[in-house]
């Protein structure tokens, strides 16, 4: 009997979860799940477990949307180009596409550097935890 009630209740969860990723408002998210108002904020305030499901379904979510941008970045890029080398489209936006170029190669430029800062601080503090395990 408490499978089965741990079970509705898991499934209630999920449908939960799902909701909030698909519909504005909380209000909205516990209408579409079936579960109450009261409840879902509870949840989200209060509920590790589902606070820990809800955050790796939006990351999941968003790590699908990062894909589907990076298949048609290329495009992006060329469409860019495109209008930056084009002589007898309008100035503005000559300067528009220019900008969004430079500003792509700076933010993954800043990205890049701030990779490789934390991926050193983690190898020292690894070493740190080492220190003090031996």
């Amino acid at each position: 009997m408490a499978r089965r009630v741990n079970e509705k209740r898991d499934r209630r969860r999920e449908l939960a979860v799902a909701a909030l990723l698909e519909v504005p408002t909380i209000q909205e998210a516990a209408k579409a799940s079936g579960v109450g108002l009261t409840t879902l904020h509870r949840w989200i305030r209060e509920d590790i477990e589902f606070q820990t499901a809800y955050r790796e379904a939006k990351r999941r979510a968003l790590d699908q949307a990062i894909a589907r941008l990076a298949v048609i970045s290329s495009q992006a890029v060329e469409t860019l180009r495109e209008v930056m080398g084009d002589a007898e489209a309008p100035a503005n936006a000559r300067v528009s596409a220019a900008k969004a170029v430079l500003d792509a190669a700076f933010k993954a430029s800043e990205t890049e550097d701030l990779a490789v800062r934390v991926t050193e601080l983690e190898r020292l503090a690894s070493n740190q935890n080492q220190g003090r395990t031996a």
